[in-house]
């Protein structure tokens, strides 16, 4: 019995499932988790397409969006932006440490 590979760009034509995917995915996901997805979204709307949006070549985009890429921020940002997709929400961890409290200045030991 032949098997096809599953592919969730088939799956994300809507930009609504592309954003949820994305969130999901930046909501605990590592960098290449993250990258993933975001390659993943990039081949659902199209890479020529995306190319052309972001100024940045195809191929380059296959190579930093791909399995072994490693694209810098603003590559990413360029990409999110052209998709149409935003960062808004950037909130602490209800687990994170509380932080050390500042010295006060010019308060002397006595």
């Amino acid at each position: 019995m032949a098997t096809t590979r599953f592919d969730a760009a088939e799956y994300l034509a809507e930009p609504e499932a592309q954003a949820e995917f994305l969130a999901a995915r930046l909501e605990d996901g590592t960098a290449d988790e993250i990258r993933s997805a975001i390659n993943t979204i990039a081949r659902a709307r199209g890479m020529s397409e995306l190319a052309k949006a972001t100024g940045i070549r195809r191929e380059q985009l296959y190579r930093a969006l791909g399995e072994d890429g490693n694209p810098e921020f603003a590559t990413i940002l360029k990409v999110l932006r052209a998709l149409g997709v935003t960062i808004t929400a950037i909130q602490p961890k209800t687990t994170a440490p509380k932080r050390k409290t500042a010295k006060k200045a010019g308060r002397r030991a006595g």
